[in-house]
């Protein structure tokens, strides 16, 4: 059901990405970018989707945080979940995936910036060992709202730190 990210998928990703713009509850975008900047953007390990038959319906990648060398082994959780199949264990799944993936590329810290209000990912992120680091507020806005983000990291247990 777990697989990595073919390039087959990416109109999909797009799209579920999309989803996720429209309930201004995931993120700050509110255009999807061309897959090119996606691309760009993410590792290029770590990218999986969660599918059913031939049918993608969530994926999750992960984003370096920084250029800088020393942060090489930090990055960003990016995990969408079609909105049609949420409250499945999708999430859930996706996220023991990448940190799998994540230690066995090095990769010793996992952070997230998560809308307060989105109860659903701050769960998902506590289930899979991620703490809360602190709440940035108001720190942007969408449409006309000032948001807050909860923001929370994820340790490696086995990259020794």
């Amino acid at each position: 059901m777990i697989r990595g990210m073919l390039e087959s998928d990416t109109s999909r990703v797009l799209e579920i990405y999309e989803m996720g713009i429209k309930t201004q509850n995931v993120t700050f975008e509110t255009t999807v970018p061309l897959w090119e900047e996606w691309d760009l953007k993410h590792h290029y390990h770590s990218r999986f989707v969660f599918g059913e038959e031939v049918k993608v319906l969530g994926w999750v990648a992960l984003s370096p945080v920084s250029t800088r060398k020393t942060y090489d082994g930090v990055a960003e959780v990016s995990l969408y979940v079609d909105v049609n199949y949420s409250g499945r264990g999708i999430g859930t799944a996706l996220m023991n995936k990448a940190i799998e993936s994540s230690e066995a590329n090095g990769i010793w810290t996992l952070y997230s910036s998560i809308f307060s209000e989105n109860t659903a990912s701050i769960r998902i992120h506590n289930a899979s060992g991620f703490r809360r680091i602190g709440l940035r507020e108001k720190i942007a806005c969408l449409g006309v709202v000032w948001r807050d983000t909860v923001i929370m990291e994820r340790r490696s247990k086995i990259a020794g730190v």
